[in-house]
């Protein structure tokens, strides 16, 4: 179908809201625009969808959601009625829409009689991974799109595992979405509905408790923390983003008695008011916790990208300048820190 017939039955179809209708409406003139929305579906792979928000096929919204987790669903249910059983987790993080694609993945997930454990709030990446592990659930689900623009937002996907999507798994997941019309094969029951009939079930506090003793399990040598922790401090920012409160929160149970959080930062807003790209592997975010690390005297910055699945670091050299740590630099210092502790 070429790309004006797509936009047509959209700008037709009763799925949508006047005001979807409305934006479509709004771009009739600007063939570009509606070739760039409308030339193809978004492609599903092993870390799910990715794209920018508005109405449109090759765009994030709630009708491209509804379809991928349609299709997820029916290879679940393919899994047999224990997978289904099993249910899925799933997650959010601080972008604009979130919640919203969230809980349509929850009621979709739902009419299709897969039970679901959705957080009552926003969470890190690795919280939905570990309820997947700890609940034994199917499958899970965590509306992100990690350090992108504040434009984009995403759909990643994870196996019973905990991982994302085994290859052969996403490729039977865009099979289906292949297959099944993107409005006329959507089993969506209604939130409140699927509350009252045990379909939907929220995680919370008690989850998060279980999450950070995990955690805290991880540690190898926590006499290491405690040798500096009076003197030692650090600056953290979550750019607006989930790690806003765990994380900390982490850092105090490990014994770390300096943690001070960037306050702009910490606030949480989907449009990353201070950052141009909310990635903590471009230093140039960091410059609000450069400047209350030198005011502080902080020996080190921390830095998570909004799902809080990724990282940056900084450290003060011996000229007292912040400088930033690579990937692979932080990697090796990991290493050194792993085989020390084994020696310990």
């Amino acid at each position: 179908m070429a790309y004006r017939d797509v936009y047509e039955k959209w700008l037709n179809s009763p799925a949508l809201s006047e005001a979807e209708k409305e934006e479509l409406r709004s771009i009739s003139g600007d063939e570009k625009e509606i070739e760039s929305r409308f030339f193809a579906p978004l492609e599903f792979g092993t870390a799910g969808l990715r794209g920018t928000m508005c109405v449109g096929l090759h765009q994030m919204n709630i009708h491209v959601i509804r379809h991928a987790t349609q299709a997820f669903a029916e290879v679940i249910k393919a899994e047999g009625p224990e997978a289904v059983e099993r249910g899925v987790a799933v997650c959010y993080d601080c972008r604009n829409n979130s919640e919203l694609f969230a809980r349509e993945t929850a009621c979709v997930m739902a009419g299709n009689g897969i039970k679901v454990r959705l957080f009552d709030a926003m969470r890190p990446t690795p919280e939905v991974s570990f309820a997947v592990r700890e609940y034994h659930c199917i499958a899970g689900v965590n509306v992100t799109a990690s350090h992108n623009p504040k434009e984009y937002n995403g759909y990643k996907v994870y196996w019973q595992d905990g991982a994302q999507l085994p290859p052969h798994h996403a490729s039977a997941i865009a099979a289906k979405m292949e297959e099944l019309d993107l409005f006329d094969s959507i089993q969506r029951m209604d939130y409140d509905e699927a509350v009252k009939a045990g379909l939907i079930t929220l995680m919370g506090e008690e989850t998060d408790e279980k999450f950070l003793a995990n955690v805290m399990g991880q540690v190898n040598d926590k006499a290491a923390v405690e040798k500096v922790a009076d003197t030692f401090k650090m600056v953290y920012t979550p750019f607006h983003g989930t790690g806003y409160k765990l994380i900390p929160e982490a850092l105090r149970r490990l014994g770390m008695k300096h943690v001070i959080c960037v306050p702009e930062q910490m606030v949480i807003d989907g449009n990353f008011p201070t950052v141009v790209s909310p990635n903590p592997e471009n230093p140039e975010g960091f410059y609000l916790a450069v400047d209350l690390a030198k005011k502080e005297g902080a020996d080190f910055i921390l830095g998570s990208d909004p799902d809080a699945d990724r990282v940056g670091i900084m450290v003060r050299n011996d000229q007292g300048e912040y400088i930033t740590i690579s990937g692979n630099q932080t990697g090796v210092l990991l290493l050194d820190y792993l085989i020390g502790a084994k020696k310990r």
